[in-house]
């Protein structure tokens, strides 16, 4: 699914959140990660984390097992994909 094509709503985005253990979400320069099992953030959080400007799904998304990227950092992505 592209989330620049599809609409993802912030109840879709909160319940795809619940379905991983962590999120890598770019911000600007800044790579957030949260461990959802250990830090447990609230849905304002997550939706900070998820929905963009537009009030969709921030993209890119990539799910890799029970890993939510959100957003594009090349590092992130080598460390994550590459084991680098």
């Amino acid at each position: 699914m592209s989330a620049k094509k599809v609409m993802v709503s912030k109840q879709e985005a909160l319940r795809l959140a619940k379905q991983v253990d962590e999120i890598y979400a770019t911000k600007g320069r800044q790579v957030i990660h949260v461990n959802l099992k250990k830090d447990k953030p609230d849905e304002d959080t997550l939706t900070n984390l998820l929905i963009g400007r537009t009030g969709n799904l921030r993209a890119p998304v990539i799910r890799k097992g029970r890993t939510l990227i959100v957003g594009f950092d090349e590092a992130t992505y080598k460390r994550l994909f590459e084991g680098k």
